[in-house]
């Protein structure tokens, strides 16, 4: 099965499947999130350097790595995996959101929400593997 590209969206402010699913307040949300999030992520890969984790346990700094890349995507792309997955757009105020009734549409969104998550996940899985792989 081929899936579209992602698509860097240009044109901010209105709903278009599978390329735009939220406005300007949610994506600052999503970046602020992001940034906190490699914050945390790179103090603990620290803490775990720092105290001589096993690189098993080191392995966890995949979790925060990937909530953070995948917010940063959302931000980057304008587009929300949680709302593509639940069939739901906002470009209002934080909090509110509308659905999306077309039902080609809603599959285009679940494929550009799973693209997300999985590009997250994968960097979220390299973070981990060379903290883990790092020698004490």
């Amino acid at each position: 099965m081929i899936t579209p590209p992602i698509v860097f969206d240009q044109l901010p402010g209105a709903y278009r499947a599978g390329v735009c699913n939220i406005g300007p307040a949610e994506i600052a949300r999503r970046r602020a999130f992001g940034r906190f999030g490699l914050a945390v992520s790179g103090l603990l890969a620290l803490a775990m350097l720092g105290v001589g984790a096993p690189p098993l346990v080191r392995l966890l700094v995949a979790l925060p790595v990937a909530g953070s890349v995948i917010s940063l995507l959302q931000a980057r792309l304008r587009f929300c995996a949680a709302f593509g997955i639940a069939g739901l757009h906002n470009f209002g105020r934080v909090g509110s959101q509308d659905r999306v009734l077309d039902r080609a549409a809603r599959l285009a969104d679940r494929l550009t929400a799973l693209r997300i998550i999985v590009a997250g996940s994968c960097a979220g899985l390299a973070a981990g593997a060379i903290l883990a792989l790092i020698a004490r």
